[in-house]
């Protein structure tokens, strides 16, 4: 049912641009900024109702306040961070729902990179906007949670359907691969895919949407509980928090 664009941002933001056409509803998720928002607007003769907000960073809420000026939309972000979504009409946290016109998402709280992270999840489309939390092989920097809110955050996600596709905010996954082989160089199927990354690249074509049974395959923050990644870490397997904030703790000096 969704139709949804990618619109290439700043350095390497992806905005997404999403339009239900049975009611007619248009939504973009974590705008940094508003002019190409409404340059693929124009280009596609939609008008924009919503913003969906993940978190308060600036390049993920930028565009807020001149798009709803010009359109009017309806602002929808956390609950647990509202009072840093500028413009926020709507505050949802985990568990609650909400329509984009015909298509309903659940929201997930999925905090660690920031305190009030939500991710949206459109189940009869497969489409996940998971923001910063989750990436193509890698995961959000701790700026205001811990391994373990993060661990905890990144499960909910990991436990959706395999073919959820994930579009994550930002074009990181060819620097995610090179890290990724620093700790988990014996997975095949990683090995694969950093040389399909890098051919993609070559190409100058995006590496995103994921999915999630691939990022379960070859993400590393995805596989701190498995004992192979453990072993590699130089870690029991029985502690994937730990596992899971030695391999963050790597990625932040890599």
């Amino acid at each position: 049912m969704l139709e949804i664009h990618r619109i290439p941002v700043l350095n390497d933001n992806y905005v997404w641009l999403v339009h239900e056409p049975v009611a007619g509803r248009t939504a973009v998720v974590d705008p940094a900024v508003a002019e190409p928002v409404e340059a693929a607007l124009r280009r596609h003769g939609w008008t924009l109702t919503h913003i969906l907000n993940t978190h308060h960073h600036g390049d993920h809420t930028g565009g807020n306040l001149a798009l709803k000026a010009a359109h009017g939309c309806t602002i929808v972000g956390p609950a647990a961070d509202r009072d840093r979504i500028p413009g926020i009409d709507v505050a949802l946290a985990d568990g609650d729902r909400y329509a984009l016109g015909a298509a309903e998402a659940e929201v997930f709280d999925v905090p660690g990179h920031t305190r009030g992270h939500i991710a949206f999840w459109f189940a009869a489309d497969r489409a996940l906007f998971c923001g910063d939390t989750l990436f193509a092989l890698g995961c959000g920097r701790l700026f205001e949670g811990t391994p373990a809110q993060m661990w905890r955050s990144l499960g909910k996600l990991k436990a959706l359907p395999g073919d959820a596709r994930v579009f994550c905010a930002h074009e990181y996954t060819q620097s995610n691969a090179r890290f990724a082989l620093t700790v988990d160089g014996g997975n095949p199927a990683l090995v694969r895919r950093a040389r399909e990354i890098d051919a993609a690249r070559a190409r100058g074509e995006a590496t995103v949407p994921s999915t999630i049974a691939l990022e379960r395959e070859t993400n590393p923050f995805l596989r701190a509980d498995d004992p192979a990644l453990a072993a590699a870490v130089g870690l029991p397997a029985n502690d994937p928090v730990a596992v899971f904030a030695e391999v963050r703790r790597r990625k932040d000096s890599f």
